[in-house]
């Protein structure tokens, strides 16, 4: 295959989207209460599992995120802060696994932040147009917010 081939044209599955993010957590109710705060992600009706819980959120005009709660049994690490060599420094997030965001109010956004006590790490595209913010949420999954680029 060449460079210049439209993988768009070949590519297995059609029209794809973005249809959730999930998180597990053995407090699916604080991760909850975080991402409403922080982001307004609204609660929205949950399945009834049975043998776990979950609650579903929605952020209007973006997407859903699905909290899981963790299964005890499990041997996966739970997040970055559960892993065998914990790295609690957003600094490293830029290369790291994250969600992000955009917001047009970054600056209050990221005041914000600093008044809850949340740790942060602000850069910008090499253009600055773009100014970044990384930080952590509560189970230690990689957060980025970005301001919306001038036109």
């Amino acid at each position: 295959m060449n460079i210049e081939t439209n993988f768009s044209e070949i590519a297995v599955a059609k029209e794809a989207s973005l249809n959730h993010v999930s998180r597990e957590s053995s407090d699916i109710r604080r991760l909850a209460n975080f991402y409403k705060e922080i982001f307004g992600f609204e609660e929205i009706e949950s399945p009834d599992f049975g043998e776990f819980k979950v609650i579903w959120l929605n952020l209007p005009g973006a997407f859903p995120m699905h909290l899981i709660e963790r299964n005890p049994h499990t041997k996966l690490p739970e997040g970055p802060y559960s892993a065998s060599s914990v790295v609690a420094d957003p600094s490293h997030l830029p290369r790291g696994h994250h969600i992000c965001f955009t917001v047009s109010n970054f600056d209050s956004f990221v005041q914000s932040l600093k008044d809850k006590g949340i740790q942060t790490f602000q850069r910008s595209l090499p253009n600055g147009k773009i100014r970044q913010v990384f930080f952590f949420d509560p189970d230690g999954n990689g957060l980025e917010v970005a301001n919306r680029e001038a036109p």
